[in-house]
């Protein structure tokens, strides 16, 4: 049953996903935001939504261990493994602006989480009320630098610019049900697998359910790189790691003060060193030729290191 749990929250979670940021991006439309602000904003915070329904539940279900498992977790998948997959699919350019903004801003929230944990071991109300601020100033001023830029003229879904009221609205319930649903399960099946295994929930939540909750990112990035599309960019990744600490660690500290867990010490001496490696490999791999651009090889390189993230974390059972 645990493993029927766990496939069932994956599938569950794919579709809301899907929903979730199809309908997100209509409403977009709908409100006529421009492409950039649909991307890091719209689109990152749907694709996020998984980790933040997931990270609750486990807080509220006594695991803080799967909860910040989780986050640094997909943070990790979100490059290494999505990243990766969608260079070796087809090369992303990267624009220069993404290291004036973007970039500066996942690294920011990463370091902050690191301090946070590691001057008390847990991450309090406080501090979680601090990364939701962050993230109200970060969505003020990228608004602020895109209406200073120029309207993206890129052509956009039809069926998504042509979405009428009652169908977006109608999606968003249905993704927002089957993310529900589906964090639920896999949580549970997550548990009941750790616990039968006797491996620590926080493994789980690294491995497991971070790759379950980064789903969306990789199934929209490997579609549109399929279609040579680039609606999928880099910095809908960023933007989605940057929510993933802001807003989902945010709001479930709000809920319930987040704890390192004892069984989980690798969490501080090594796991968070790899999410903020994966955050900082993104500036030199920048300017390895192909200058500017993830290129397969670059992308080989970002999925070798994500295997290896793996196997390391569960050779240190």
């Amino acid at each position: 049953m645990s493993i029927l749990y766990l496939f069932l929250g994956l599938i569950a979670l794919i579709v809301g996903g899907e929903f979730l940021v199809r309908s997100s991006v209509g409403l977009s439309l709908k409100l006529n935001l421009s492409r950039m602000i649909i991307g890091l904003t719209v689109v990152s915070f749907a694709t996020s939504a998984p980790e933040l329904i997931v990270s609750v539940q486990a807080a509220l279900n006594g695991s803080p261990g799967l909860s910040l498992g989780n986050v640094i977790g997909s943070n990790v998948a979100n490059i290494g493994l999505v990243l990766g997959v969608t260079a070796l699919i087809s090369s992303l350019a990267i624009e220069r602006d993404f290291f004036k903004f973007n970039w500066p801003w996942m690294v920011l929230f990463s370091i902050l989480l690191y301090l946070c944990l590691y001057t008390g071991n847990m991450l309090e109300r406080w501090e979680g009320l601090l990364l939701l601020g962050l993230i109200v100033l970060f969505l003020v001023l990228l608004i602020r630098r895109a209406t200073k830029g120029n309207r993206d003229s890129q052509e956009m879904d039809e069926e998504l610019q042509e979405s009428q009221w009652w169908k977006i609205i109608v999606f968003l319930t249905i993704g927002g049900l089957a993310l529900w649903k589906g964090s639920e399960w896999l949580v549970t099946g997550a548990i009941d697998i750790a616990e039968k295994l006797e491996i620590p929930k926080s493994i789980i939540g690294i491995s497991m359910v971070a790759v379950g909750t980064s789903v969306p990112e990789l199934a929209a990035s490997i579609i549109a790189a399929l279609k040579k599309e680039k609606a999928i960019s880099l910095g809908n990744l960023i933007g989605s790691n940057i929510f993933n600490i802001g807003s989902v660690l945010g709001i479930t500290a709000l809920i319930t003060p987040i704890n390192v867990p004892e069984d989980a010490p690798s969490l501080m001496s090594n796991d968070i060193f790899w999410m903020l490696g994966f955050a900082l490999i993104l500036l030199p791999l920048a300017y390895l030729p192909k200058w500017f651009t993830l290129t397969r090889i670059k992308g080989i390189i970002l999925l070798s290191l994500y295997v290896l993230f793996i196997y390391l974390a569960y050779q240190s059972l």
